[in-house]
């Protein structure tokens, strides 16, 4: 049986229940912030697509806790070129501003509780202008 996609409009924590495996659309051109469930090891994965482009403010996804971290690379692009940004070893929050940090229609993040305190990133930003890190350590 197939998993539905799951629109959020508003700030929203993610349920392990209703969110995984799903893909979680973000619609609201004034910004949202997305939290983790608190990572665990278990193997949960969790996709996060933007539909509607971020005009003010910032998409943000967050870890739940001040010892969360997150762990991968995202590629950003505005053009063919592109740029692939690391993580930090204390990253626990994505920002998307809808120009240079990403959060254009057809941004994609998926992360994945790979170990207790680690999510794993992967995923592409599309970006305008030079891109620059969305990376952040801003939980606590």
């Amino acid at each position: 049986m197939a998993i539905l996609p799951q629109t959020i409009t508003a700030s929203a924590t993610l349920k392990r229940h209703v969110h995984q495996g799903a893909v979680v659309n973000l619609s609201a051109a004034a910004g949202l912030t997305v939290t983790l469930p608190a990572s665990t090891g278990k193997g949960d994965v969790y996709k996060i697509f933007v539909v509607t482009t971020v005009t003010s403010n910032a998409y943000v996804i967050q870890v739940a806790n001040a010892t969360d971290i997150m762990a991968g690379v995202l590629g950003l692009s505005t053009d063919i070129s592109g740029s692939n940004m690391l993580t930090a070893a204390t990253t626990d929050t994505i920002s998307m501003n809808g120009s240079t940090t990403g959060g254009l229609k057809g941004s994609y993040v998926v992360l994945e509780d790979v170990a207790a305190g680690v999510w794993r990133i992967s995923g592409d930003l599309i970006t305008t202008g030079t891109e620059t890190s969305p990376f952040s350590a801003a939980v606590s």
